[in-house]
């Protein structure tokens, strides 16, 4: 069973799901739902496993995340400062931005010249990853469950023993023909 969470463990997750949300935006899983913005319909980046893929640690990400956390939260208040916002104190200064203003800083995070750019995009790169390949589970696992980047991406269902076939060449096609040393499982004798 998990531990309760604490404040630190909340305004972490927050922030992060709030930055995935921003990179590849879904829709809120609660009306008040405040970490994910519901800019569009269905699952985005959160929803997708983004903070599974953030916490795994081959991402060489793991570590770091709360220093992301720190700097988020810093360049949050300094554009809220900048711009004239009121920040929620109910919820960390990042999930209080607007979307509109969430992607307005993360773009500036981002753009090239930005002495912590290449911080920034590594974070959304996995985000975006989470999203595109379910790096972070089977691919098997992760459509049986119905991820919503796998599914907008039309992947198929493997057949019933796990694999996937293609009785139907994606160019109409071959593109070459089979060696004839080639053994019915696709290995070359």
């Amino acid at each position: 069973m998990r531990p309760p969470s604490t404040d630190v463990d909340e305004t972490r997750t927050m922030t992060l799901e709030a930055f995935a949300d921003t990179i590849v935006p879904g829709e809120k899983r609660s009306p008040d739902d405040r970490a994910i913005a519901g800019a569009t319909t269905g699952g985005g980046a959160v929803q997708a496993g983004a903070l599974d893929l953030l916490g795994w640690d081959a991402t060489g990400l793991t570590e770091g995340l709360d220093g992301f956390v720190t700097a988020l939260t810093g360049h949050a208040t300094a554009y809220a400062l900048e711009h004239g916002l009121d920040l929620d104190p109910a919820v960390p200064p990042f999930v209080s931005l607007t979307f509109e203003h969430r992607t307005a800083l993360v773009r500036r995070l981002t753009t090239p010249g930005h002495p912590e750019k290449e911080l920034w995009v590594s974070l959304a790169l996995f985000c975006n990853m989470a999203f595109d390949s379910a790096a972070h589970m089977s691919t098997a696992d992760a459509i049986a469950q119905g991820h919503p980047g796998l599914l907008a991406m039309g992947i198929e269902k493997p057949d019933a023993d796990g694999r996937w076939r293609f009785p139907n060449f994606s160019y109409g096609r071959p593109l070459a023909r089979l060696h004839p040393d080639t053994t019915p499982t696709g290995s070359p004798s």
